[in-house]
């Protein structure tokens, strides 16, 4: 999905770490997440790319420090959002 935050262009790739293994979706998610950076850096530089994942997910997940170290070091953007509401919950540049 793309669009418009504050004026900035975005490209938001939506995860829902419904599968058995929440670290293996971590890790598809971060995979893909890195190649589609790549791809948006040739095709659309001025594009910024967030990767969407639930409140829960975050809260339960991504707020270990480990993952913190990982996001950290790959400079990975972050929307965090609530699918009941359909509310973007923060932003994690």
């Amino acid at each position: 999905m793309v669009a418009e935050k504050a004026g900035q262009k975005i490209a938001v790739e939506v995860k829902s770490f419904l599968g058995v293994s929440v670290l293996t979706e971590f890790h598809t998610a971060l995979g893909q997440f890195l190649n589609y950076r790549s791809a948006l850096r040739k095709q659309q530089p001025e594009r910024m790319l967030y990767l969407a994942v639930s409140f829960d997910i975050y809260d339960d997940f991504f707020t270990s420090s480990f993952i913190q170290e990982v996001i950290a070091e790959h400079k990975l953007r972050l929307l965090i959002f609530d699918p009941n509401t359909e509310k973007i919950v923060l932003w994690k540049s």
